[in-house]
């Protein structure tokens, strides 16, 4: 019996699903009255949310909504209502208009909220961390899974919110990141280390882009979420293995390109089987390096 269950759940590992008693766990730990965010968390470190969940886990990561239940439709309310403040204060002031995509509505009503939207916001989109901002942004809206429309706009908008504040937090520390990132790849990978300096690419990869997008655009859409539960709980210090085993897994590409451009072309067009198993294989090295979650090493 022991064997059989290590086999299946060997098998929902490599399917995309870590145990069926993870699930359970967190289950039991949403019936908690108040909710643990401490548990909560400890549960993002240690394994993938399952995607039934993850919109009304990340919501309470994320301090959209608090861990009193009672409360939640008290401040679902507050929510709706501010979000339909700001959409119309950006009609009033023809920020937008009817064409205008919603995740890109979602970065504006961010940018208004935080008093920082100006009158031209296409140069205002323009600048690298807002750039790198609407790829969350657009990504965040294919993820998010809700049959009405009205709530898919308001809940993606909140859990945005949480994201980006994150991203802020952690925006002065991309150099830091990228430094960490290309000593972990000498370690790890000393010979596609010594190609990737020979050609002049490895201190020219759009690491900010990475960093500060959380790999939207980069990763698919059906595995970058995993990576996102982690940085839900501040753990953005993931993107660093995330970065490295990027590079590594596409090594033998890599090791055929001549110069940079070979190697952006390279990394913006990673199919989604590639991706889950860069994913797969970035949470794996991070949690063998100890979840990095407050410091880096």
């Amino acid at each position: 019996m022991t064997d059989e269950r290590n086999f299946r759940s060997s098998y929902y590992e490599k399917v995309g699903f870590r145990s069926v008693e993870e699930k359970r766990s967190l289950e039991i730990l949403l019936k908690e009255r108040p909710l643990d965010k401490a548990k909560l968390k400890q549960f993002c470190l240690r394994f993938t949310v399952p995607t039934i969940h993850r919109n009304f886990l990340w919501k309470i990561l994320l301090d959209v909504i608090p861990v009193y239940i009672d409360s939640h439709e008290f401040i679902i309310y507050q929510r709706k209502a501010e979000f339909h403040d700001l959409q119309k204060a950006l009609k009033v002031t023809k920020l937008m208009d009817g064409c205008t995509k919603p995740y890109l509505m979602f970065l504006t009503m961010w940018l208004l909220r935080n008093r920082r939207a100006k009158l031209d916001m296409r140069s205002q989109l323009e600048i690298p961390l807002h750039s790198a901002m609407s790829r969350i942004a657009e990504t965040l809206w294919h993820i998010v899974d809700i049959d009405s429309y009205e709530e898919k706009l308001v809940d993606t908008y909140w859990i945005l919110c949480g994201l980006l504040d994150q991203v802020q937090r952690f925006h002065k520390e991309v150099s830091r990141l990228q430094e960490c990132a290309c000593t972990l790849l000498e370690r790890e990978d000393p010979e596609l280390y010594k190609h990737l300096i020979k050609i002049e690419a490895l201190h020219n990869i759009p690491y900010d882009i990475w960093f500060c997008s959380c790999f939207a655009g980069t990763i698919s859409n059906g595995s970058i979420a995993k990576i996102w539960d982690k940085i839900a709980v501040g753990a953005y210090r993931i993107l660093i293995f995330v970065t490295v085993i990027t590079l590594i897994t596409l090594r033998r590409l890599l090791l055929r390109c001549n110069n940079i451009d070979g190697i952006l072309d390279t990394t913006a067009n990673i199919t989604e089987e590639t991706s889950e198993v860069i994913v797969n294989k970035a949470i794996e090295s991070w949690q063998q390096n100890g979840s990095t979650l407050t410091t880096i090493s």
